[in-house]
């Protein structure tokens, strides 16, 4: 536990970093085992633990998975950064959740657990500023990237709801 805190530490441990170009077929992969075994080794990188993310294409319709790394914010819940390593364009998965008539809610699965759904909430104002200084207080690699881009990283909290199938 931190010393501030009730929350675990969070912060990461180094990590290689891929190119972009790698991003979404190494996403790809990782879904595919994370679907498949509930092992550390899938679902914790870095330190950092991971979930799947699951929207509906906006423009598509089509069902798209991500692994994205998580932080539990103060009241618990979890937070995912559209980072993208600092690209200049927002990744699709954030774009994808942003449209609430395409996703109204979305599906997260981590580890040891079932699907659920989750309320994305886009962070805004003083609450993104607060939580993005404590993300990167635990995660500094974020600045980095928000260093690379001029469009600001968005923070989605995703507020769990029922398991899938209620």
């Amino acid at each position: 536990m931190t010393e501030s805190t009730n929350r675990p530490d969070q912060r990461n441990q180094p990590f290689d970093e891929p190119s972009r170009d790698e991003i979404p077929g190494i996403s790809r992969m990782h879904v595919g085992a994370m679907e498949t075994m509930d092992d550390d080794m899938v679902w914790i990188g870095a330190g950092m633990h991971q979930l799947v993310l699951r929207t509906l294409g906006r423009k598509s319709g089509k069902e798209h998975k991500v692994a994205l790394p998580y932080w539990v914010d103060e009241a618990g819940h979890r937070v995912v950064a559209g980072s993208f390593a600092g690209a200049q364009q927002h990744p699709a998965w954030f774009l994808n959740l942003s449209d609430v008539t395409a996703n109204p809610r979305v599906q997260v699965r981590v580890q040891h657990r079932e699907p659920f759904w989750a309320e994305a909430q886009v962070l805004e104002g003083d609450d993104y500023l607060a939580t993005w200084a404590a993300l990167t207080a635990d995660r500094p690699y974020y600045n980095d990237y928000q260093s690379r881009t001029e469009r600001r990283i968005p923070l989605v909290r995703l507020v769990e709801g029922e398991p899938i199938g209620s």
